[in-house]
């Protein structure tokens, strides 16, 4: 390959994670936004959540095209096809935390309209902050190319699980001491698990990091927590 194909290469590479690194700008910034959302019961905060998701989904579909069309033009060697290849498995990754940050913000408009259930909203806003900071480094590490990163935030995966596990809990003795919250109960708990599956994709996203920067995924089993059947 040529120096100025190299350098061609390098470029659009560099272009396509840029966007990948913009996506998941949107995608913490929609999560932290749902979550404060529900907390403070703000409807236009929530709809703007909802309406955002389309551009997140637009960059995405920018990234997974741009990443074809280098396969097919540049036909990149092995170690180049793992970074393209890892490029569109973040991309994909970051859309579905986007589904779910969009998903928070609509359940959240129902909750509005009922009574707020104890310390819930407050628990998922910091349980939302938790797994954007995750997230965060993931993306981090890929940037960096960092593995030893990568499998620190792979780790923390286990706590963003008990404190689901912990809220989860808490809704129950809601819903049995006070049948009157059931319903609100529920769309917590969607909202919460909705976070937790963030927290999935985020390790998912560090564990790629580590096959790009060592060819092969983890080989152990990721840690996890009971999140329902786990005692307090």
């Amino acid at each position: 390959m040529s120096e100025h194909i190299v350098s061609a290469f390098d470029r659009e590479l560099e272009g396509v994670q840029a966007q990948v690194m913009k996506m998941g700008g949107l995608v913490e910034k929609a999560l932290l936004d749902a979550a404060e959302a529900l907390e403070l019961r703000d409807e236009a905060l929530a709809e703007k959540v909802r309406a955002g998701d389309r551009a997140i989904d637009g960059l995405e579909e920018i990234i997974q095209t741009e990443c074809a069309r280098i396969i097919a033009q540049r036909a990149p060697a092995a170690s180049d096809l793992r970074t393209v290849l890892t490029v569109m498995r973040l991309a994909s990754a970051l859309e579905r935390a986007g589904d779910y940050a969009k998903n928070l913000a609509k359940r959240s408009l129902v909750l509005m309209q009922a009574a707020p259930v104890g310390t819930a909203s407050g628990t998922i806003r910091r349980m939302a902050r938790l797994v954007v900071q995750q997230l965060s480094d993931a993306l981090d590490a890929y940037i960096a190319r960092d593995a030893v990163k990568a499998r620190e935030v792979r780790l923390r995966d286990e706590e963003i699980d008990q404190m689901y596990g912990g809220l989860f809990r808490q809704l129950l003795t809601h819903m049995l001491e006070d049948p009157r919250t059931i319903t609100a109960s529920m769309h917590l708990h969607f909202i919460a698990k909705n976070i937790e599956r963030v927290g999935d994709h985020a390790t998912s996203i560090a564990e790629q990091v580590i096959y790009l920067v060592e060819g092969e995924m983890p080989s152990d089993d990721r840690p996890k927590h009971d999140a329902v059947t786990a005692r307090s």
